[in-house]
This record gives structure tokens, C-alpha cells and sequence, in this order.
């Protein structure tokens, strides 16, 4: 009697086992589907003008005519370590970042650590003039947020004739990059991530 009480103890034990593994494989499918979810999807397109003469800067990515570039109103989700592309920005009046900052209407000189951030990252505004610290080659850096890289709309004056921005784009002045380390010939586009 003994020897079935325990052997049905033991069924119930193994029993209790396969029941929590099938609990926290079930929660991490459903944890995955929901991050899933959240990823941003293409709100739209525009169809790229040709830019008026002398209005693209050389070395910059100009709106080509008839192309159809990709809109985004969203960015992926923020994480204590987002991952981002780094790209290069002229902050200063007569640069190649077309107006001035969204968040002030000035202008920064590109000595200062400033960046602008995707549409949804920026959330329209909410992030102006908080520093984000932005992590890559070993190295990290706080920058202010003072400017959208708008992932909505381009090929046109205001955006400097350039295309919509990626959605997941951190758009920095030179200290940026200097303070990361990088090498000139290197700047542009950096894998990094960044947090608040």
C-alpha cells in the first residue's frame, strides 16, 4: 500500500512539473506575441519631387522624382537599451538639416551634443530638451533632444528635399560622433542603442 501511495505521489509530482513548464512556455508565447504586436508598422507612402536646382546639398540623400518612399507615424517600442541606427546632422543655421530645431526654433552649433529622434520617439515633442545617453563602440554619450527626424513627410523644402527618416533613426551633430569615438571617414551610420 505504502509502494502505491508513493508511486501515485511521485505521478502527481511529475504531473505538477509538466503543468508549470506548460505555464511559463505558454506566458513566454504569449509575452512574444505581444512584443510582436507593438512593432511598428509603414503608416504610408510619398512620391519624391525633384528637388529645385542647387536646393540638395552635395553628399546628401535627395528625394529621386517618382520614387515612392515608406512614411511611419510610430517608432519600435523604447527599452531600457533601444536599438537605433546613428545617423549625421547639421544643426547649425545653413547646414544641411534644413529649418531650425522643432523643439525651440533655433539653431545649434554642431559643437553641442544634440540629436533629433524619429517621429515616434520624439511623441510629438515630449521628448524635447531631455537627454538621451546613447551607447556604441564602447563608449556612451548624453545628448539633448531638440529636433524630429520626421519619419511622416520629405522630399520637400522644410525637410530639405531629403526623404521621410527610417523609424528608428537617432540623427546627431558632429560632438556626437566624436564623443563615441568613431573616426570621420566613418561617420553616417552606426549600429548603437540609447536609453532615457
Amino acid at each position: 500500500m505504502k509502494l502505491i501511495i508513493a508511486k501515485m505521489n511521485k505521478g502527481i509530482y511529475f504531473s505538477l512539473i509538466h503543468f508549470v513548464t506548460f505555464l511559463i512556455l505558454f506566458s513566454l508565447v504569449c509575452t512574444n506575441t505581444l512584443v510582436e504586436a507593438q512593432k511598428c508598422k509603414p503608416s504610408g507612402k510619398i512620391k519624391g519631387k525633384k528637388p529645385p536646382k542647387d536646393q540638395c546639398s552635395p553628399g546628401d540623400e535627395c528625394c529621386k522624382e517618382g520614387k515612392f518612399y515608406t512614411t511611419y507615424k510610430c517608432s519600435p517600442p523604447v527599452t531600457g537599451h533601444t536599438k537605433a541606427i546613428l545617423t549625421i546632422n547639421d544643426f547649425d543655421k545653413g547646414g544641411d538639416g534644413g529649418g531650425p530645431s522643432e523643439c525651440s526654433g533655433t539653431y545649434y552649433h554642431n559643437s553641442i551634443p544634440v540629436v533629433a529622434l524619429s517621429t515616434g520617439w520624439y511623441s510629438k515633442g515630449r521628448r524635447c530638451f531631455e537627454n538621451i545617453t546613447i551607447h556604441a563602440n564602447g563608449k556612451s554619450v548624453k545628448a539633448m533632444v531638440v529636433d524630429e527626424c520626421d519619419s511622416g513627410e520629405g522630399c520637400d523644402a522644410p525637410h530639405a528635399y531629403q526623404p521621410p527618416c527610417p523609424n528608428n533613426i537617432v540623427d546627431a551633430s558632429e560632438a556626437v560622433w566624436k564623443a563615441l569615438g568613431v573616426p570621420k571617414k566613418d561617420w553616417g551610420w552606426l549600429d548603437i542603442s540609447w536609453s532615457e
